[in-house]
């Protein structure tokens, strides 16, 4: 089996564990669990990091050139390292979206669309979650609505300050929070940029191609003047 055949293969498995996991660490977080029950969520969530330690190893065997593949899919390293990345597995595949395709610059457009608007909706979903994880019960936030109104504010780079994350990791987390905000808002940026000169492109061709017709009727009206000045009878008399 080759590189492209076993991503082809596993991408639907591989999504349906991301939503394992993604479940499983939202009941562990958000419920607060103890006992039994975080052991089984517990589990659950080592069960498919293991599994996405598999996908990457085989992924990086069968890769050609190997190491150009290494470092062009750091995401890829990320997401085995850092299980809280785990569910951006799941944009992968926003890429079926093929409706959305018109011409291949529509279809650009409307893919990173998506893409924008999945990745700030999971961004801001697991950016919640990790930071009540790590702050619940040291600062000001303490529940889930903490969590989400924190994301929120924070991912949007307006960060009023009436919840903040007092622990070092999560500070990190809110650092990588801030930097994912300013990529969302350089990705709707581009995309209005690149919409609006698509449309100042196709007006041009449209007016382009109006001018080339019109200058091909007025050379076909002068050819036939041409031919009817030479066969007037007044010009062969002379």
């Amino acid at each position: 089996m080759d590189h492209s055949r076993w991503r082809k293969v596993t991408e639907w498995p591989l999504a349906i564990v991301a939503i394992a996991f993604l479940a499983s660490y939202s009941w562990e977080v958000i419920g607060d669990l103890n006992g039994a029950k975080a052991i089984v969520a517990e589990t659950l969530i080592n069960v498919t990091w293991g599994i996405f330690v598999v996908d990457y190893i085989v992924t990086l065997v069968l890769a050609r050139p190997r190491w150009h593949w290494f470092h062009t899919h750091l995401l890829d390293l990320a997401v085995v390292v850092l299980p809280v990345l785990r569910p951006l597995r799941l944009l992968r595949l926003v890429t079926v979206l093929n409706v959305l395709h018109r011409t291949t610059g529509a279809a650009l457009r409307g893919r990173v669309i998506v893409y924008a608007a999945t990745a700030s909706t999971l961004l801001v979903y697991v950016a919640a979650l990790a930071i009540l994880d790590v702050e619940r019960g040291k600062g000001t936030i303490n529940n889930f609505g903490d969590g989400l109104w924190w994301a929120f504010v924070t991912i949007t780079t307006v960060g009023y300050g009436d919840v903040t994350p007092v622990t070092a990791i999560g500070r990190l987390i809110a650092v990588g929070v801030m930097i994912g905000g300013i990529a969302l808002i350089g990705v709707v940026t581009a995309t209005l940029a690149s919409w609006i000169v698509q449309r100042v492109a196709d007006d041009e061709s449209v007016q382009d191609a109006v001018t080339q017709s019109e200058i091909a009727e007025l050379k076909s009206e002068v050819e036939s003047l041409r031919g009817l000045i030479e066969r007037a009878p007044w010009l062969r008399e002379e």
